[in-house]
């Protein structure tokens, strides 16, 4: 069994190697109009504060920045901030700050500057080195163990589902195919290859066919088009890229369900083990009930923090609608808003998988360590 387990490891990986990462070349004799570039601002020309009503008020800036980076290599770049519109995202920059830059031809070929945002890749990159750090650490083999399959995830995500996405395929058959992929790495790369990682693989597909299925049908019945986000405006700018948007909105439930259903269903399988081996005369139904009812309260707590977790990537939103400043005047008619169902039916679908995880693997490993017990005592 283990031999077929480390071939079937070894394909995966052989597969992932074979994927093809999806570009379109444009075309050699295509003018660029458009560019973005890395600046760094060398001087502050002229300051002032506009203000455009009795309570807002702006700081713009005329800066001289210099090109850091490509054809705008030491190039002096004269970027004209002060002027009549007033800008959301518009910030204060200091004399070293480092900005993005874009550029632009009219059609007459005059060029335009204007800054993109801060330059804030260093400040990811720190955090990102402290977080591995860390997970070393602390989580020591197991930790680095941990960072390949985030890895291997992010990398499937990346040169898997994505290209497979824009070239034109279903989204949810295409996310189902990854997660599987990622979940056989997840399981048997941070707990080895062992009857805990099979019992575990079991219980998360049977959960997650569970949360597909929840999803798929409720996203049906409410009649969601996937394209409520602003976001997804961008996706139809995609040149010759046909996206199947309500397939999109259940892969991304179905990656986010994919996480928690791992940490749901390992600490289940692990309890039980512990249980069964504390006693070797506990059976199933004593092995079952002790560690459904620890599993019980991970559902409390796991519940909560996927609630949480959406409703901190939503909270903008909420905002605007309970301040009254929405033309929506009552909860149903909030709720019934696109933006408000999709996050509800996402949440409560992930949820319910979740829930589904903690008596799936709870009967599995209770079943395997109860008969694994029965034979220790003949």
């Amino acid at each position: 069994m283990k031999k077929v387990i480390k071939n079937i490891i070894f394909a995966i990986f052989l597969f992932s190697l074979l994927i093809p990462v999806s570009a379109r070349a444009q075309e050699d004799n295509q003018e660029v109009q458009e560019s973005i570039f890395k600046a760094e601002v060398i001087e502050i020309l002229k300051e002032k504060t506009v203000e455009f009503n009795n309570e807002n008020k702006q700081t713009q800036q005329n800066l001289k920045l210099k090109g850091l980076e490509g054809d705008y290599k030491d190039e002096d770049i004269i970027f004209e901030g002060i002027g009549n519109l007033e800008v959301l995202s518009a910030q204060v920059y200091e004399v070293g700050d480092k900005v993005l830059m874009n550029h632009s031809q009219g059609p007459n070929g005059e060029d335009f500057y204007y800054i993109v945002e801060a330059l804030r890749t260093s400040s990811i990159w720190y955090l990102l080195a402290l977080f591995i750090a860390i997970l070393l650490i602390v989580g020591r083999w197991k930790g680095f163990r941990s960072l390949i399959v985030l890895s291997f995830t992010f990398f499937i995500i990346i040169s898997f589902i994505i290209p497979k996405i824009l070239a034109g395929a279903n989204p949810l058959m295409v996310t189902i195919l990854g997660s599987l992929l990622i979940l056989l790495v997840i399981i048997y790369v941070t707990e080895g290859i062992k009857i805990k990682s099979h019992l575990a693989v079991a219980s998360i597909f049977a959960s997650l066919v569970i949360t597909i299925f929840i999803s798929w049908l409720f996203v049906n019945l409410a009649q969601l088009t996937g394209a409520a986000s602003e976001d997804i405006l961008f996706l139809f700018n995609i040149e010759g890229a046909t996206i199947n948007l309500k397939g999109l909105l259940l892969a991304g439930i179905i990656i986010g369900a994919l996480g928690v259903l791992d940490d749901a269903v390992i600490s289940q399988i692990s309890t039980a083990k512990e249980i069964a081996s504390s006693n070797v005369s506990y059976r199933f139904k004593e092995i079952f009930v002790k560690t459904y009812r620890v599993g019980v309260s991970h559902i409390a707590s796991m519940t909560n923090t996927l609630f949480l977790a959406y409703a901190g990537v939503s909270l903008p939103l909420l905002i605007l609608f309970i301040s009254g400043e929405s033309p929506f005047n009552s909860i149903e008619q909030i709720i019934n808003t696109e933006l408000i169902a999709t996050e509800i039916i996402r949440t409560l679908s992930g949820t319910i998988g979740l829930i589904f995880s903690v008596p799936v693997a709870t009967f599995l490993a209770s079943w395997y360590y109860g008969r694994e017990n029965e034979n220790k005592d003949k």
